[in-house]
């Protein structure tokens, strides 16, 4: 830092970071000596930017994370005098603005009183400038009807080394393999665009999906995508398809550095984009991928985990979920039979639980469940913590999460929330009643972005629309009674006590379960049924799933059975007939299904609970005072 002198800035400086915008030695354009000043510092997200000034021009710039802590701790503040020792200049942006991104830099003084003005903006001719970072000086610009003046020079203090000057001593003192990596000029993610030339980014792969196939009127190909993270921690989804999918889903190793070049650029899809980048990106097979082996500075794994119990406004959208957890029991590998292409994958399931005392049940597929998953069953009793990143959130059975192509999974990870998570269990949770966030997604779940009481409709607003659910699924609450529940229905399934799908009787003795692929002496009965419900506007028939029928009823499947063979019909309608004119608000899904060659509407209930009136009360309070204005 200069504290003997005036600090000054770099006349002339911004015109030349716009004019060269990624200056390097290996471009024949070495880093001049650029000192600038601070002006209008602010932070944007985790980032800072200002408008850095020369005295007479400015440009919007832009701090890396890594930066951030400098203007934390005050060293960078505004008004201050920086030098830049590295940077990038881009046009981001629909307005094609050019912005500055500062990749090294040293502070010069901290923060003056006020903005530098330079005297060269008071003549009608700017001298030449002069900017010296070694001994023989570099001239930018030079009026060619100039009259002769005095030039200014601006040379660093003998203390101060260069950039050029610093990064020739670090090439000399690296190793062969280091002075290679040390001679590619790096862009970090943040100030890559679509309307960028050449580039070179330094990236971890943190997240690898599967090699998937695909058809469509163009015909049939393959396709994968990789997430990828920089120093900076600036996350970019990459995608290659057919034969570059193929040449690079062996190379790409998850975890590991590369060197990436020659990709394109484009907007991110924001309906399947899973990283927060405004741009993704598009590697063919002239893509060059080279792995950067002993690179280790790259981030691992950055994870956004999500509460068990802060779930549910996830459910059924497009956004993905990381989760961390103690793993409570692992389920048998099971076979399910896809309906899109009649292929059999396998699927397990796992029930995980975090210290908001909730648990939740994940379901891996594929190679997730048979090898990530076997080695989870046989560790189980020692009840690991998991990691995982890139879950789909569902409303089956209430809630549950499953995984999809680009999720991970990571056994026992070394994060410190890990530590805090097995802390809580060896202390309090292993004793603790958990219950399951599934069976609780009721009129007082959290989060409330979709609970009973959010699109709150009348009856009469699905059965007046029959078009309703066409396109896709829509999901509406209800507040509503039973009003039949018709006793000669076919109530029950019989279903294999391991994966609840149906069975049917086995040749000789037992029943045969085409999921599970064996034959058990047993079975158990679930419901699925319909029920009549009535509300002021109108009535409806829903139909009605095991886990709810169980609560509107009263007692399992298996329970009614028994009555009615045990005690009669008079019992087993009398059973039913208690269920009947109980209010009860409802989580509905409406679609369209085709019977007969017509289009009907189908109303399936995804939760049900009780009506609280307390809450239900206030709840039209609320309603009421949207009406009236108060």
């Amino acid at each position: 830092m200069d504290s003997d002198a005036a600090p000054s800035v770099t006349p002339g400086a911004v015109a030349f970071v716009l004019e060269n915008a990624s200056p390097d030695a290996a471009t024949g354009v070495p880093v001049p000596e650029i000192v600038l000043q601070v002006v209008d510092l602010k932070p944007i997200g985790t980032r800072f930017t200002f408008l850095a000034s020369d005295g007479k021009d400015k440009i919007k710039t832009m701090l890396l994370t890594q930066l951030a802590p400098e203007v934390r701790s005050g060293n960078i503040q505004n008004l201050g005098v920086i030098r830049v020792l590295d940077y990038t200049c881009n046009t981001i942006g629909e307005k094609q603005e050019k912005v500055l991104i500062i990749t090294k830099l040293e502070v010069v003084f901290k923060a003056l009183d006020s903005e530098i003005k330079c005297e060269a903006e008071k003549q009608e001719e700017k001298p030449a400038i002069l900017l010296s970072p070694k001994e023989e000086s570099v001239v930018l610009s030079k009026p060619t009807n100039a009259p002769p003046l005095p030039p200014v020079v601006l040379k660093p203090k003998q203390e101060v080394k260069s950039a050029s000057q610093i990064v020739n001593e670090q090439r000399g003192n690296a190793a062969p393999a280091a002075r290679l990596a040390m001679t590619r000029r790096v862009h970090p993610l943040i100030s890559l665009n679509p309307y960028q030339g050449n580039w070179i980014i330094k990236v971890r792969v943190t997240s690898k999906g599967n090699l998937r196939t695909y058809k469509n009127a163009r015909g049939e190909g393959c396709v994968f995508n990789v997430e990828l993270t920089d120093v900076d921690g600036t996350q970019i989804q990459a995608t290659m398809f057919n034969e570059a999918a193929k040449k690079f889903y062996p190379m790409f190793e998850l975890g590991k550095v590369y060197y990436i070049s020659k990709g394109s650029l484009r907007v991110a899809n924001k309906q399947f984009k899973t990283v927060h980048n405004d741009y993704e990106m598009t590697l063919n097979e002239n893509a060059v991928v080279e792995e950067a082996e002993g690179e280790t500075f790259i981030p691992q794994v950055q994870y956004n985990f999500v509460k068990i119990d802060q779930l549910g406004p996830y459910v059924g959208g497009r956004e993905l979920v990381d989760v961390i957890g103690v793993v409570q029991s692992v389920s048998p590998t099971l076979s399910v039979r896809r309906k899109i292409d009649n292929e059999t994958i396998p699927k397990r399931d796992i029930v995980v639980a975090d210290d908001s005392s909730k648990t939740v049940t994940i379901s891996l597929w594929n190679d997730l469940a048979t090898t990530t998953g076997q080695e989870l069953l046989d560790m189980v009793d020692s009840a690991p913590i998991i990691a995982i990143k890139s879950l789909k959130v569902s409303d089956f059975q209430g809630l549950s999460l499953s995984t999809v192509g680009r999720s991970t999974i990571v056994v026992n990870p070394d994060l410190p929330e890990a530590e805090q998570l097995r802390a809580w269990y060896d202390s309090e949770g292993k004793g603790t009643s958990m219950a399951s966030i599934g069976s609780d997604m009721g009129a007082s779940r959290v989060g409330g972005a979709r609970s009973m009481y959010s699109d709150r409709v009348f009856l009469s607003h699905i059965t007046s629309d029959p078009n309703l659910g066409q396109d896709k699924p829509v999901f509406f609450s209800l507040n509503a009674y039973i009003s039949l529940i018709k006793p000669d229905q076919t109530m029950w399934y019989r279903a294999c006590k391991t994966c609840n799908k149906k069975v049917t009787e086995a040749i000789g003795s037992g029943y045969w379960c085409e999921g599970c692929q064996k034959n058990d002496a047993e079975c158990s009965l679930r419901y699925i049924m319909v029920i009549k419900v009535s509300d002021p506007t109108g009535e409806a028939w829903l139909s009605l799933f095991n886990d709810q029928a169980e609560r509107i009823v009263g007692c399992s499947a298996d329970e009614l059975d028994r009555i009615r063979k045990e005690e009669g019909d008079d019992s087993y309608l009398l059973k039913l007939k208690e269920a009947t004119w109980v209010p009860h608000l409802f989580r509905v899904s409406v679609t369209q299904n085709e019977y007969m060659n017509e289009k009907r509407q189908r109303i399936t209930v995804r939760s049900e609970a009780p009506v609280d009136h307390a809450a239900e009360a206030k709840y039209m309070l609320e309603e009421i005072a949207k009406l009236t204005g108060c």
